[in-house]
């Protein structure tokens, strides 16, 4: 078969794959059907190793040789729950003029097709000066402990990883990592009638205005400033109590210029009420990126792939080596009504993907 064919033919069984994803519900924590699927098909397929741990699926390609770099190849086939204003049935994979409809489509089904097709295309080659690993991993919309974060030990050492998401296959080379701080401020109670009491609102409101204001020193080229953002606030019981307490709790994107302990700190050390609480829930999602000299980062620019910093998360939180955020799809559609994917999005993603695998590797399949 010539090598447009193969192409052509694994992309067709690629979208096919997606659409029988799209009927399988996969919410997060609740992805064990569409892990079968993409098992089953990967085996299918020939690949002779391929493994399941929980809900997270991956192979290795046919050729692996523990002396040689290691790619990894993740996007995540779990889902959100669909939005109650769909208007169409979120499980039913309809084509209209060249658009395919249906929860899942565009985050992540279409970037997690186009590393699949990736890997097959590239699967029997002898000739690559790296091995190939594709992971299609659960509870990446929950940023779950049983997601891509429960296999990396049972992974070969990794050079760097491409995370499918939808980016319009532009290149993400950097990404905001999360701190999420719940906030206690102190005050004493009293009669709201009366001049006692220390009204641990008004505190808080002080702090709560050093967060929208304060600005970190460090700036990063790819994602700008450090972003504090105060989401929830709560208080007081009674209307002529005047409350003692009064937690509020603060989003916090970090950039690759500092570490979580490090920002926590600065918090800790500037907040206005030193007596107020501010813990951390977790320094799971870091911030990640990938030095836009290395060499695959470099081809791509050169073949005009366009590099910018995102301000969401992936699994590329949880990953500790180098790595990059790409697929085919848009993330403005990501988590809403009616979601959807371009089959011309999914085609042209895998033929550029593939094309620019095939420069970096030198090789032909």
């Amino acid at each position: 078969m010539q090598q447009s064919n193969l192409l052509k033919s694994l992309t067709d069984e690629g979208i096919e794959l997606l659409k029988n994803l799209i009927r399988t519900p996969s919410v997060s924590r609740s992805e064990d059907k569409t892990a079968e699927l993409i098992f089953n098909y990967l085996k299918n397929h020939g690949v002779a190793d391929v493994y399941r741990h929980l809900n997270n699926v991956w192979a290795v390609s046919k050729n692996f040789d523990e002396k040689k770099p290691t790619i990894l190849f993740n996007s995540h086939h779990d889902t959100v729950l669909p939005a109650k204003t769909y208007t169409r049935d979120p499980f039913s994979p309809d084509v209209e003029n060249g658009i395919l409809y249906g929860l899942g489509s565009n985050d992540a089904g279409g970037p997690a097709i186009n590393l699949i097709t990736t890997f097959l295309y590239f699967y029997n080659n002898e000739q690559l000066p790296y091995n190939l690993i594709v992971a299609i991993t659960a509870e990446e919309e929950n940023s779950g402990d049983n997601g891509v974060q429960s296999i990396l030990d049972k992974l070969p050492p990794i050079e760097f990883a491409v995370v499918g998401e939808p980016t319009c296959m532009e290149i993400s080379v950097a990404e905001k990592g999360i701190l999420v701080l719940d906030c206690l401020a102190h005050g004493k109670t009293g009669h709201a009638a009366r001049n006692t009491g220390i009204n641990a609102i008004y505190k808080a409101m002080d702090d709560i205005a050093w967060f929208k204001n304060y600005k970190f020193e460090k700036t990063s080229p790819w994602l700008g400033d450090v972003k504090c953002t105060v989401t929830g606030v709560n208080a007081g019981t009674l209307h002529n109590v005047i409350p003692s307490e009064c937690s509020f709790m603060v989003d916090v994107r970090i950039t690759e210029k500092y570490t979580h302990q490090e920002v926590l700190d600065i918090i800790r050390r500037e907040i206005p009420n030193k007596d107020t609480e501010v813990k951390p829930r977790s320094f799971k999602l870091k911030s990640s990126h990938i030095d836009e000299n290395h060499p695959f980062i470099q081809l791509a620019a050169k073949r005009g792939f366009k590099l910018f910093g995102s301000p969401t998360t992936s699994d590329r939180a949880v990953m500790p080596y180098a790595s990059l955020k790409m697929g085919p799809g848009d993330s403005n559609r990501s988590h809403t009504a009616d979601e959807y994917i371009l089959l011309s999005e999914i085609t042209d993603g895998i033929e550029k993907t593939v094309a620019l695998f095939e420069e970096f590797f030198k090789v032909k399949s």
